[in-house]
């Protein structure tokens, strides 16, 4: 491997002022109302609920005051545009996506360093020459138009696309001809959690009704709809195909088997608090339209369709089994006693299986990270796919017919690298692997294993540069999310470089909550047992310290929509422990998120405060709901987005005007609200201005002056 020489002038120098000294920071005057809601006996004040509606005038003026105050404080930092600009230069590297196939094309995302949106490619064969198909970035002045969804027809003559505007979570899909590469008339408008199922001339597609004008991105989406659309045809002539009136707050999806021969309608019911889903199917070569169950009820399991073996059914599910098992459904002999163990559950969680080449794909997680196993399609073990160190790999999708299948590998210090897997020898090649603009060996990974407030041991991971002194002043950002059985796996992200370039540590804490560990990791962390989750977290931060990693005045915490949640909980029980606190799209308001878009659909995880259980237990945590006054905040900065429709930014709006209400003391508590944005960053522009903030706050917090790197030479491969 080739170096390029990366100089540093120096990592830090820590500033000889005290902050207490600086101006006040006057916030805008909140107005109050009387507001008070009734749960169960306990009467609980909700004076800012105005700012619940998101369109108003008042609520406009009220963002606008508070951009103007956080904008002002964050344009004091002397660093801030140097931060951003070292943001784009280590971002500013062409990333792909690893191809997938359809007939004689390979198609893939490409963005080549700094544009706002990945643009999607196909080349002819594995050497032609690549020709734009779908450039998101010429669809908005802003660039804050992304496509979110793109589904081939079975022959590759068609293929429906999806768009998002302004970070919304609402898709609006389009019909392309790919022979000719031009739009059909078809236009389908308010479609959301959905995936594309094509079948014969048209596709399956879940979609909402028109919500409310003016309330599009907070009103409460309920009657989850599948269509089947007929291109070339208007909306208005969809075929509905399953609704479900009388449980309004169900998912439903239908996806078809591969040769198109089986449509399978999945529907779950989260509004009740059940974690699972039914599952049913139809035979469209019998002309019966009907769907017939291979499991009838919706309880606490998952079964999710990998393939279609002839007539009968893989699939993959956590019944009996909480780290999931692969299993095969006689559909002419439904009753689980007929049921096939093809893959047993493992004392690993089964992460994921799939169908390629006549092989069964399964990936699982040992200590956060993967493995990747073959099997024949009885279950046969065949083999283990060496991966290139420890990490994460995702992809071995494919075909009935294909000869190879491509996946990603990487890890906090290994950016992602597509390798080409050939089915029957069983060999990885390096198919394409990124040039960056940084060495990524200078920097290194620990995993550690440290006990939380029970004993429980809690796996982290502790990313730093070599030479890195543990003399407990170096910055440290503590990450973590902790929560809906999704497990936060070792990835590269060069917007971390910036950070790590100034002596700084990384820390990711994978708490319970999450997947890490299979369902009963999942279970340890969500509804009566939540407050595992911020244990888990407080310990991590005590860890770090006791290690001499950080210190108290030297450590930052940071985390995004459950993992705001998280921040929240955390600086109200031990506001002591953290220097700095980045909450990012939080649910902050533990009382009303079911009220909102789909926040129904996070009941089972947090529980309901229209039970008087579930109530007692989130009034007891809710971060809006536990800031006291006469607590010593640590400086805290909150992002959410106008156009946040999945976490509306209602949960920050009353979160930061309460902090500012009755917080006394002088660390900032600010609140940064970014504009035609949603849940995430809605352009790549936006990514950069809202990391290098968020880098500049936390090193201006902490004293610290960051010393920029002098790069010398060209671009080489890592």
């Amino acid at each position: 491997m080739r170096k390029y020489l990366l100089l540093f002038f120096a990592f830090f120098l820590v500033i000889d002022f005290s902050f207490a000294q600086q101006s006040k920071i006057i916030y805008p005057i909140t107005k109050k109302t009387d507001s008070v809601d009734d749960y169960h006996g306990t009467k609980v004040a909700d004076p800012y609920r105005w700012l619940e509606n998101d369109t108003s005038a008042e609520t406009k003026a009220w963002e606008k005051q508070e951009n103007e105050v956080t904008f002002s404080y964050l344009s004091e930092i002397p660093y801030r545009e140097q931060m951003k600009k070292r943001i784009q230069e280590v971002y500013n590297y062409p990333k792909y996506s690893a191809p997938f196939s359809k007939g004689e094309y390979f198609y893939f995302y490409k963005n080549d360093g700094l544009q706002n949106q990945s643009v999607l490619y196909r080349q002819h064969g594995l050497d032609g020459k690549p020709e734009v198909i779908i450039d998101p970035n010429k669809l908005s002045p802003d660039g804050t138009t992304r496509l979110v969804a793109f589904g081939l027809s079975k022959d590759g003559k068609y293929a429906v696309y999806g768009l998002s505007k302004g970070g919304s979570d609402w898709e609006t899909y389009l019909v392309r001809d790919m022979a000719t590469g031009k739009d059909l008339a078809d236009t389908l408008n308010w479609v959301k959690v959905s995936g594309i199922a094509w079948q014969g001339n048209g596709f399956y597609y879940s979609r909402y009704p028109t919500p409310e004008k003016g309330k599009e991105l907070s009103s409460k989406n309920e009657n989850h709809q599948v269509y089947f659309h007929t291109i070339n045809t208007s909306q208005e002539k969809d075929e509905l195909v399953y609704e479900d009136p009388a449980n309004p707050q169900r998912f439903n999806f239908l996806g078809t088997s591969e040769d198109e021969r089986y449509s399978f309608l999945i529907s779950s019911d989260r509004g009740k608090g059940l974690e699972g889903n039914a599952l049913f199917y139809r035979d469209n070569l019998s002309g019966d339209k009907t769907f017939k169950p291979l499991v009838k009820e919706i309880g606490q399991y998952t079964y999710n369709i990998i393939d279609n073996i002839g007539n009968k059914f893989l699939v993959q599910t956590n019944d009996n089994a909480k780290n999931s098992k692969v299993i095969l459904i006689d559909p002419a002999n439904i009753d689980k006693s007929n049921w096939k163990t093809i893959i047993p559950e493992k004392q690993e969680p089964l992460q994921g299986a799939g169908t390629a080449g006549g092989k069964l794909f399964t990936s699982y997680l040992k200590d956060v990270t993967t493995r990747v196993y073959i099997h024949d399609l009885t279950g046969k073990l065949e083999k283990q796919i060496k991966l290139p160190g420890i990490g994460t790999a995702t992809g071995f999708g494919g075909e009935k017919i294909d000869k190879f299948v491509f996946y990603t590998f990487t890890s906090f210090t290994f950016p992602p690298t597509i390798y080409k897997y050939n089915i029957a020898t069983g060999a990885s090649t390096v198919f394409r692997k990124p040039e960056v603009s940084f060495v990524p060996e200078d920097y290194e990974t620990k995993q550690v294993f440290y006990p939380s407030k029970d004993s429980t041991k809690i796996p982290m991971f502790i990313v730093y540069k070599k030479g890195v002194k543990l003399d407990g002043n170096n910055p440290t950002l503590l990450y973590a999310y902790g929560g809906f059985n999704i497990s936060m796996l070792p990835a590269f992200s060069a917007t971390l470089i910036p950070f790590l370039e100034q002596g700084g540590v990384y820390a990711l804490a994978n708490l319970r909550g999450g997947a890490e560990y299979g369902e009963k990791w999942h279970e340890a962390g969500m509804r009566f047992k939540k407050q595992n989750v911020f244990d888990d977290f407080i310990a991590a931060g005590e860890y770090l310290i006791s290690k001499k990693y950080t210190s108290t005045s030297k450590l930052a915490i940071r985390g995004g929509s459950n993992g705001g949640l998280l921040i929240g909980a955390v600086i109200n029980q031990r506001p002591d422990l953290f220097k700095v606190a980045i909450a990012q799209v939080g649910v902050m308001d533990m009382l009303r998120f079911h009220k909102f878009t789909i926040g129904w659909n996070w009941t089972p995880e947090y529980g309901n405060s229209d039970s008087s259980k579930d109530f007692a237990n989130l009034y007891k945590y809710s971060p809006l709901h536990n800031i006291k006054e006469g607590l010593n905040y640590p400086a805290t900065l909150i992002t959410t987005a106008d156009h946040d429709d999945r976490v509306v930014p209602a949960h920050s709006f009353k979160y930061a005007a309460t902090m500012q209400e009755k917080y006394k003391g002088s660390n900032p508590l600010l609140i940064r609200i970014d504009t035609n944005s949603g849940h995430g960053s809605s352009n790549t522009a936006k990514a950069i201005e809202t990391t290098a903030d968020i880098y500049s706050f936390i090193f201006y917090n902490m004293g610290v002056t960051p010393k920029f790197p002098t790069l010398l030479g060209e671009k080489k491969a890592f």
